[in-house]
């Protein structure tokens, strides 16, 4: 498949409007061929139009047909090859073993919601009969849930595949029926396009509505804002900066219509190093904790960046453990110049804080992201804002406290986390007992004796967290929680079985789980 540089609008491959870049090789330092055209607002406009004129067609599809629709994606996207994972490398600097892991994510991600969806439950149908003898009568009266309508999605830089076109957001909004208009991330546009043009082939090969999947391209604010404040979009899925993400949130407020924007955007991810757990593996979770912040060259959004523990010489060994396991891990390629100049700075101002000392800090070259690590103490990280923010990389600050309290205080004073990590032994359950109510109004994913680095695509996984991790902390974007970021509920009243939708018609005609009178079953 060719890359052609143009947008993808009601299954045509267009050329923007309204100028042109090019793509970044961060490995080389040069520009990628060919030329990226920027689509002007008629274009955005005409895309969303399409997805609002295809939602009512697309959501009338069965489960199945959209199952069948998701996995034809990815059969599309695995039949790329080595095309696409050549044209990830340059784009991101990532290694191929990285990329394929991620194709691999990304298909089995789509898998697992056609899974859902030949399932059947996620409408979570519900039946409560006509008790027309009680006083007062009680009509009959039916719920499920639909589709929003058609949702804006834009792609993550740091995971080109998996977070990016036809990752989680996508893979959630077209498996609730929703059309989908994607804005391409403007350092991996190669990569993009080749998988938008994937969703499009399954499009034309389900014989679906042209307006279900649009990619458009180009760079800077402007795009993302005009796609937001059109009247066809109904729900934004966003993952990104937090000042990129807050943006989208007051253009989806102004709006006459407000609508929900589901933006992950910043998380630093407390590591608690409980006593009797330090006292016994103190080295080990050292290592492990020096593995997990550089995997990536800590580009990823659950990126151990706060370690906890008690003052004394058990924190002091881990401090120095760690430090020594990071010293001679060299700068590496971070996936654009901004990312990389963004934590230079980061790292820059921690280092400048006269409260904190610096255990390790390797070179800063330009494009790169060296290891950093700093410590502080309890008081000092309680006195200032400036040590609580996200340092996107791999850099981390230690905090010496003097019993759980303090941690439980220090813990109130964190915003919304997508983690917390707590490293214990049996002789700890007490200090976790007392961590525990606080961490569950402050995280969406609370793990015991791992590193939170590596997020399972699964039923049961929740990646989110309460603001700023997150604009809502009662969602997942990922696993098949994420599908009802995008669905509302509907009750029917005493409406005629040949008017119902089949999922609740008496006799399940679909055998599908559904709860009735309360019960859950499939009478």
């Amino acid at each position: 498949m060719i890359i052609t540089g143009e947008a993808l609008i009601g299954g045509l491959a267009v050329k923007g409007k309204g100028g042109s870049f090019n793509a970044f090789d961060p490995s080389k330092r040069e520009e990628l061929q060919p030329a990226f055209h920027m689509v002007d607002v008629s274009q955005i406009n005409e895309a969303c139009t399409l997805a609002g004129a295809a939602f009512d067609a697309f959501r009338a599809t069965s489960d199945a047909q959209r199952a069948d629709f998701l996995e034809a994606i990815g059969a599309q996207i695995m039949a790329l090859g080595d095309t696409l994972i050549e044209r990830a490398m340059a784009e991101s600097g990532l290694p191929r073993v990285r990329l394929e892991g991620e194709r691999g994510r990304t298909v089995n991600q789509l898998k697992l919601f056609a899974d859902l969806l030949r399932e059947g439950s996620w409408r979570d149908n519900r039946i409560d009969s006509a008790l027309p003898e009680r006083t007062p009568p009680r009509p009959d009266l039916r719920m499920r849930l639909i589709p929003v309508g058609p949702v804006a999605v834009f792609a993550a830089s740091n995971f080109p595949l998996a977070f990016s076109v036809a990752g989680g957001d996508t893979a959630s909004a077209l498996a609730a029926g929703c059309p989908v208009v994607l804005k391409a991330h403007s350092a991996h546009p190669g990569t993009s396009e080749l998988v938008a043009r994937a969703i499009v082939k399954a499009v034309e090969l389900c014989r679906l509505p042209v307006g279900v999947f649009a990619l458009l391209t180009g760079t800077g604010n402007g795009i993302g804002q005009t796609l937001v404040a059109h009247p066809s979009i109904q729900a934004v899925g966003f993952t990104g900066s937090r000042s990129g993400g807050t943006a989208l949130m007051a253009v989806a407020a102004a709006r006459p219509q407000p609508i929900p924007v589901y933006a992950e955007m910043s998380s630093i991810n407390p590591v608690y190093l409980l006593p009797q757990a330090l006292a016994a593996r103190g080295d080990e979770i050292a290592k492990g904790f020096a593995a997990s912040l550089t995997m990536g060259v800590g580009q990823f959004c659950t990126n151990p960046g706060l370690v906890l523990g008690l003052a004394g010489d058990a924190f002091d060994r881990f401090a120095k453990v760690a430090a020594e396991a990071l010293a001679p891990v060299q700068g590496a390629t971070m996936l654009t110049p901004g990312i990389s100049g963004s934590y230079q700075r980061g790292v820059a101002a921690l280092a400048g804080q006269e409260c904190v000392r610096t255990l390790a800090k390797g070179e800063q070259e330009e494009g790169k992201g060296a290891p950093a690590l700093f410590q502080t103490t309890a008081a000092s990280f309680l006195a200032e804002r400036a040590l609580h923010e996200e340092v996107f990389g791999p850099a981390s600050l230690l905090v010496a406290c003097a019993d759980v309290a303090e941690m439980a205080a220090i813990t109130e004073r964190l915003e919304g986390q997508l983690t917390a990590t707590l490293q214990l032994d049996e002789g700890d359950f007490d200090a976790a007992q007392k961590l525990l109510p606080v961490l569950e109004r402050k995280v969406g994913r609370i793990l015991a004796n791992g590193f939170p680095t590596g997020v399972e695509v699964s039923t049961a996984m929740v990646h989110g967290g309460p603001f700023p991790a997150t604009a809502d902390g009662r969602s997942t974007s990922v696993g098949t929680g994420a599908i009802t970021r995008f669905l509302r509920p509907v009750c029917y009243q005493n409406l005629a079985q040949a008017l119902l939708p089949e999922s609740l018609r008496d006799g399940n005609p679909l055998d599908i789980w559904r709860r009735r009178d309360g019960a859950l079953g499939k009478a």
